[in-house]
């Protein structure tokens, strides 16, 4: 088993990986599993396209939300303890959702599963950056985004077919036992990676997070990463309408064209890998916009040149996905190494920026025209370029 860990911290800081890649990716696994059941999930419970996207949309919310407590929580308390609490209410509300009777319980416990889940996404991270050098974190969190992306795209093509072929409600069991199993392993496995944690040092959220906020490397950084690989879940609610009414393909092929276009991630996170020992952060991240916008640009053209497929759409999107796998990496090691006191306040609050601005892009697809292609589109373009803007202008401040 692989662990992280540096002189300085010795044995105490040790954090087996696989189970860090596990912690990671649960809360974003409650995202992509459910994906190819949306559709079937809004025919069986008589709502729209709209509403079960709430599912989505409402998840994120919770993920924004939560993501600002758990970081200053594990500053002081230790990422341990406030693991452990997050991932019993991922799993307790998976089960919710797994047996929801109506929408409304449904989406209710999909809020509550998102608050567990992104406890892993936030210590997982900080756990990363506890055991390493700044200039070694980017290197260990490209290597995280490879293997944490390998889950999150193979569920959907899962997803796909146990819906298909058991029922709907099969992808949010799934996540029941992912969640148990996370649990126990976390118990049995997880020491106290943030040795500096202490009750003796007085809870302030106000104050940590206002010197983040002050600081225009970590805001370059967070903000330019958030619009970078958050634009993509306006076309991750879109997705199954796209491919299933635009495109008129079956329901299990939804979660393979998903599982093509997830390569994209950890082929950028194999890049970033290598590319971390030769470029700094922030020309690493120019790096990985740059292959974003091309691929949003390509996506744009498909639709309003009329040549949209399942080719174009999988192959420009997957070269989004390539550069927000890339920058991914970057950019929360330059959030994260911006303020050494405050790692988990800067993972919770670069997570805040990132699904806030999620969340943000799926109610615009939303209310803007609902399975539609040019509102996907015009947000993945739009999202890049103001991406680039931004981390070059807080170089300027910086």
């Amino acid at each position: 088993m692989r662990f992280l860990s540096t002189p300085l911290l010795g044995a105490r800081a040790r954090a087996p990986f696989p189970l860090l890649v596990a912690l990671t990716a649960c809360g974003t696994l409650g995202m992509h599993i459910i994906i190819p059941a949306l559709p079937a999930t809004a025919r069986a419970m008589g709502i729209s396209i709209g509403t079960v996207q709430l599912t989505i949309t409402l998840y994120l919310v919770g993920l924004a939300a939560g993501q600002l407590l758990y970081g200053p929580l594990s500053d002081r308390f230790g990422r341990r303890p406030v693991l452990l609490a997050g991932m019993t209410l991922f799993t307790l509300a998976s089960l919710a959702t797994a047996m929801a009777p109506s929408p409304a319980i449904l989406i209710g416990a999909r809020v509550l599963q998102s608050i567990g889940g992104c406890a892993g996404l936030v210590l997982g991270r900080a756990a990363v950056r506890d055991a390493a050098t700044p200039d070694k974190a980017a290197g260990q969190l490209a290597l995280l985004t490879v293997t944490m992306s390998i889950m999150p795209a193979v569920a959907p093509a899962i997803g796909g077919y146990i819906t298909a072929f058991v029922h709907w409600r099969a992808s949010y069991f799934l996540l029941v036992a992912i969640g148990s199993v996370t649990l126990v392993a976390t118990l049995l496995l997880l020491p106290e990676t943030n040795v500096g944690a202490s009750r003796h040092v007085p809870l302030s959220f106000g104050r940590g997070y206002g010197r983040l906020l002050l600081s225009p490397v970590f805001l370059g950084f967070a903000v330019a990463g958030a619009f970078t690989t958050t634009a993509f879940y306006a076309f991750m609610a879109a997705a199954p309408f796209i491919f299933e009414n635009t495109l008129h393909q079956p329901t299990q092929d939804v979660g393979v064209y998903y599982l093509i276009i997830m390569v994209g991630v950890a082929a950028g996170g194999i890049f970033a890998n290598r590319l971390s020992k030769r470029v700094s952060l922030r020309t690493g991240l120019r790096v990985a916009n740059g292959l974003a916008i091309a691929g949003a640009i390509c996506f744009l053209l498909a639709d309003v040149t009329d040549h949209l497929s399942v080719l174009t759409v999988v192959a420009s999107i997957t070269l989004f996905t390539a550069g927000t796998g890339m920058a991914s990496p970057f950019a929360v090691a330059g959030s994260v190494s911006a303020n050494p006191m405050a790692i988990g306040a800067a993972s919770g609050l670069y997570g805040f920026f990132q699904m806030g601005y999620g969340m943000l892009c799926t109610v615009a697809v939303e209310s803007w025209h609902p399975g539609a292609v040019y509102p996907v589109a015009v947000i993945l373009v739009g999202s890049t370029l103001v991406s680039f803007a931004v981390l070059a202008l807080a170089a300027r401040r910086g």
